[in-house]
């Protein structure tokens, strides 16, 4: 007997806007659920608490995932001055409460630029890395720390969008692999004071910036599978940094069978975007050597 499929073979990427109070997987198995998808990733957890663009990539889209994860992110991010907490979010036990008579608008501004630049920043114990397959926030709600290793990271730009204390609200550029969460906490300590994240809303994701509520998707659900495939985006877009290169119908049938080939006007090294002659995007070659181009990652569409 054949195996019944599980779902829909539908490709392509969803920029969401999620929602707080949800971990990113349990919205990426509800929009998996409306689409009725074979197959959905995300691309790097949102915390709970926070919201904001968190793409989602579904059937052969989750090929370039990896890509999402390797982008500049740009975050808003609500810090409270004067209260440390264990999780370093408003989610957290209260650790510390201190004083913030002494700070003034002028310190702040001035605390805040001494963050732009590259650093080594320290990955919280509530972060969703692994010790011997074991998230460490599951480790920290069992009351156990373990040694991590402080990681690089760039903070291109931090501008202060407004000071009413005992808050703050920062526009942060960063690389990826930054914690926003330890960014507002060496703010607090470097403030004399502490501080705590209180709400965090992610704005960028690489060049994506535009973003669908999830109330706006379940209401468009209702108008069936092609209005909701409608709002996915191509998958190439995930890719903007690769050079393309458009095959023949001859030489994409030889890429499609795994065989390297001879393209003119090829790029002579690393990664290329490979699409046909009728601008059918079918996945991703590189440069051998000796100049031609072989697949790495075929999108089966």
């Amino acid at each position: 007997m054949a195996r019944r499929r599980k779902g829909r073979n539908v490709h392509g990427i969803l920029l969401l806007n999620k929602p707080t109070g949800m971990t990113s997987n349990k919205i990426l198995q509800k929009v998996k659920h409306l689409y009725n998808a074979n197959k959905a990733g995300h691309t790097g957890s949102l915390d709970p608490l926070a919201t904001g663009l968190l793409p989602l990539c579904l059937g052969e889209a989750t090929k370039v995932s990896h890509f999402l994860l390797d982008v500049d992110k740009r975050y808003v991010a609500e810090c409270h001055l004067g209260v440390t907490t264990i999780t370093a979010d408003s989610e957290g036990e209260i650790l510390q409460e201190r004083p913030i008579d002494g700070v003034s608008t002028e310190q702040i501004e001035q605390v805040v630029q001494q963050f732009i630049g590259e650093q080594m920043q320290l990955p919280p114990m509530y972060s969703a890395l692994k010790h011997q397959g074991q998230p460490l926030y599951k480790l920290a709600r069992k009351g156990q720390t373990v040694e991590r290793e402080a990681r690089p990271i760039t903070i291109f730009d931090i501008k202060i969008i407004d000071i009413s204390l005992p808050k703050i609200v920062i526009d942060v550029h960063c690389s990826k692999g930054t914690y926003i969460r330890t960014l507002a906490e060496d703010i607090g300590e470097a403030l004399g004071c502490g501080a705590h994240i209180s709400a965090l809303h992610r704005s960028e994701v690489g060049h994506y910036q535009d973003m669908i509520d999830f109330d706006t998707l379940q209401e468009i659900a209702t108008q069936g599978f092609e209005a909701l495939d409608e709002l996915l985006i191509p998958i190439d877009t995930a890719l903007p940094h690769l050079p393309a290169l458009h095959l023949t119908d001859e030489l994409s049938f030889y890429i499609r069978q795994g065989q390297a080939v001879q393209a003119p006007q090829a790029p002579t090294e690393g990664l290329i975007k490979l699409f046909t002659a009728e601008q059918t995007f079918i996945g991703i070659g590189h440069v051998l050597e000796d100049g031609r181009i072989a697949p790495k990652r075929l999108m089966n569409l």
